[in-house]
């Protein structure tokens, strides 16, 4: 079976995962608030990941036209 996501994007998921743990990650740039949901932490792993051109499954919820 292929795997998921790419040794690139596990460690960009595994970094981010981290900052969340510790209380670090925040929802944008500057002063947003920080984040709350493991939920919410994933989601933006995912999107950094795919940003930075890793192998991760498009996004389900995005339209595809």
């Amino acid at each position: 079976m292929p795997t998921k996501y790419s040794e690139g994007a596990e460690r960009k998921i595994h970094k981010v995962m981290e900052e969340f743990k510790d209380g670090d990650l925040k929802s944008g740039k500057g002063d947003h608030p920080k984040v709350k949901s493991r939920k919410q932490a994933v989601a933006i792993a995912l999107s950094e990941a795919r940003a930075a051109g890793k192998k991760v499954p498009p996004n389900p919820n995005k339209a595809k036209h």
